[in-house]
Order: C-alpha cells, then structure tokens, then sequence
C-alpha cells in the first residue's frame, strides 16, 4: 500500500503534464496599421488589449480537443475605443472621458496551426454600427465583445467570420 502511496504524486503530476502540453497557445501581435496608430491611442492601452486579446480566447477554447495542441497566431488589425483613452483625453482637452462615447470594436486575423500541421486562416470583425448599440461604461467594451466572439467562434470551430 505505500508503494501506491508513493506513485500517486508522480502519476498525477505526469497526466497534468499531458493535460498542459495539449493546451493550444495563442499568440497576439499588432498589425502594420494598428502599430502607426497606437501612439494616438496610448501604447499601454493598446499593449493591454493585445494581453486581453490573448487571455479572452486562451481561456474560451480551454480544453477544446480539436484545438489540442495548436498554435494560434493573432494579428490584431484594427481597434477602437468606446471612450476617449488616456493619451487622447491628454491629446484633445475637449473630449469628456466620461460622457464621449463613439462606435467601438475590434478586427482580428490570423491562423491556426493545428496539431496535424494543417493550416486554418482566421478572421473576425466587430465594431458596433451605431452609438445606440454601445453599451457599457468601460473604454473598450465593444473589443471585449469582439475578443469574446471570437474565441467563442473558434471554440465552435468557426474560424472565418464577416
């Protein structure tokens, strides 16, 4: 009984060690466009979207078996703020950054590289289409949707989205 006792631990941490191995990994860069823009957005804002980005759909197709051990690289190509950032609070005094609001989301495109070495392209807009659809007091709600949508897409196995 103390010889079970003792592989118990090592046979627990062996099948976690599976389990991460199998976890897809997501990569998030910024596209050519969004890059000469971030300057006018603030360049830790945008950084963090790019870590939000990454988290929402890390954490969306968690355990997926289709995606089990594939790469999935992000290009994050457009952005865009329900409120004024920081750095355009700063730039443009008029602006209220807590009464402006405007139209909001995110583009993303990329690839998935899955596990059997094929490649999927991947692609997803969302931007609100008017100010009646913006709900939320947060600067970036509409691109928290859009990252949500997303990765609930790609946990559905729809990859290309218009």
């Amino acid at each position: 009984m103390r010889k079970l006792a003792f592989l118990v631990p090592f046979a627990v941490t062996a099948a976690l060690a599976g389990v991460a191995a199998a976890q897809p990994t997501v990569n998030v860069t910024l596209g050519s466009e969004l890059q000469e823009k971030t300057a006018g957005l603030g360049d830790r804002e945008v950084r963090a979207q790019v870590d939000r980005l990454a988290e929402v759909v890390s954490r969306a197709i968690a355990g997926d078996a289709e995606l089990a051990g594939a790469r999935i690289d992000l290009v994050l190509t457009d952005l865009k703020p329900n409120r004024p950032t920081f750095q355009q609070a700063l730039d443009r005094p008029g602006l209220d950054p807590i009464r402006s609001i405007s139209i909001g989301g995110a583009e993303i495109e990329g690839q998935i590289t899955l596990a059997d070495g094929t490649v999927q392209p991947v692609r997803y807009r969302w931007f609100s289409t008017n100010l009646g659809d913006v709900r939320g007091y947060s600067v970036w709600q509409d691109a928290d949707r859009a990252y949500r949508r997303l990765g609930s897409n790609l946990a559905a196995g729809r990859y290309v989205s218009r």
